[in-house]
């Protein structure tokens, strides 16, 4: 019963446009401000201004916009044309210590504080991939590159 009810709502979603999301999908922000609104419309009412580069959980897609979590759990929707394929994380602890190698005994390369945004240097996922498991490489703005622990950032 379960299995048939999944189907019907997943038959719905598509038919009326929604491409629901499969696991964690994550985009960024690619305009300098980008409205966060409550509903799917430009007449809704804005949430917040977010900044370029900001992480944002894709709940659902539906036509030209697309419902989304920030790092904070707020939910709200923007429109599709504003967001980035350029995956940003954003450091949730204190202060998160960036490291040479993805390991806790290697030198630390910088750290960055609450807040600050880390570009995606390459996918965790990724079979070419240098990260151990538990671990992401990123880039600071600066140029800076190392790793530091998946727990620490949003947007993975």
């Amino acid at each position: 019963m379960r299995a048939l009810a999944s189907a019907l709502l997943l038959a719905v979603a598509v038919a009326v446009g929604a491409a629901p999301a499969v696991g964690a999908d994550f985009r960024s922000t690619g305009d300098a401000i980008t409205v966060l609104y409550d509903a799917p419309s430009a007449k809704a009412k804005p949430l917040f201004l977010l900044s370029r580069d900001t992480p944002l959980e894709v709940i659902v897609a539906v036509e030209g916009w697309t419902k989304v979590r920030d790092a904070s759990g707020t939910i709200g929707w923007v429109e599709k044309r504003n967001l980035s394929e350029r995956r940003s994380l954003l450091v949730r602890t204190p202060v998160a210590d960036v490291r040479a190698n993805p390991e806790e005994s290697a030198p630390v390369v910088f750290r960055a504080e609450q807040n600050v945004l880390l570009e995606l240097a390459e996918a965790a996922t990724s079979t070419a991939s240098t990260a151990a498991p538990g671990w992401v490489k990123v880039r600071h703005r600066d140029g800076q590159t190392g790793f530091v622990r998946v727990s620490q950032v949003f947007g993975l």
